[in-house]
């Protein structure tokens, strides 16, 4: 074969689209779809299908599709974050997912729990008990989303609970805490719930039992 007469053709680069999707792009798709519902660009049943699509998606062309229909974030029709929202500090790294449709999901016991956690209910239930598991890092965060569902979220007594979110003829609730400890795990809870509940509080008589021999130990 003459070299000099078929030259070797570069290999073209991959297309943007076909880049494998991360969680981040994900959870960016998510807040669209959550804020265009939340304005009615979107009713529930579309809501609802699109996030399915979003969390079985594996490339960026397949993200794009879901809210090419939809205003691009930071438009002037969006409305700006609210205070004591912690998406934007929320950790990096693999989210753990819990979706219950017509059907129930539960995470509960001894177990190790990560930076972020997305917990969807549409027509179901979802229990996320962190009163007896480990917490890797300070702070995690858990997306919830209830549409005509339920999300229930309980934490030990005494670490530190924060959260923003919207109940749309439905039911938001955090109640709220500050651990003595500024050590303490910090979990914070965003989302809304539409015709739903989403929940969070702690569990009466359950405490991290390492952070009580540090509470002794600082208090004397």
């Amino acid at each position: 074969m003459d070299l000099e007469k078929h030259p070797q053709q570069p290999v073209a680069p991959a297309e943007p689209t076909g880049i494998r999707a991360s969680d981040a792009d994900r959870d960016r798709i998510a807040d669209i779809l959550r804020e265009a519902m939340a304005e009615g660009r979107l009713t529930a049943e579309e809501h609802a299908e699109r996030v399915d699509a979003v969390y079985r998606a594996k490339t960026i062309g397949e993200l794009e599709p879901l809210v090419r229909d939809l205003p691009a974030p930071g438009g002037a029709s969006r409305p700006a974050a609210a205070p004591g929202t912690f998406g934007h500090e929320s950790p990096t790294g693999p989210a753990e997912n819990l979706v219950a449709i017509f059907s129930s999901s539960t995470r509960k016991g001894r177990w190790r729990v990560g930076g972020r956690t997305n917990a969807f209910a549409l027509f179901g239930s979802v229990e996320i008990d962190l009163t007896e598991a480990l917490f890797g890092q300070r702070l995690t965060v858990i997306n919830a989303t209830a549409i005509f569902g339920s999300v229930e979220i309980k934490v030990p007594e005494n670490i530190s609970l924060r959260g923003s979110g919207t109940g749309v003829f439905g039911n938001f609730e955090v109640a709220t805490l500050e651990s003595a400890d500024p050590e303490a795990p910090v979990v914070v809870v965003n989302g809304y719930s539409v015709f739903g509940s989403v929940e969070a509080k702690p569990k009466r008589g359950k405490f991290i039992a390492d952070l009580q021999d540090r509470l002794r130990k600082y208090l004397g």
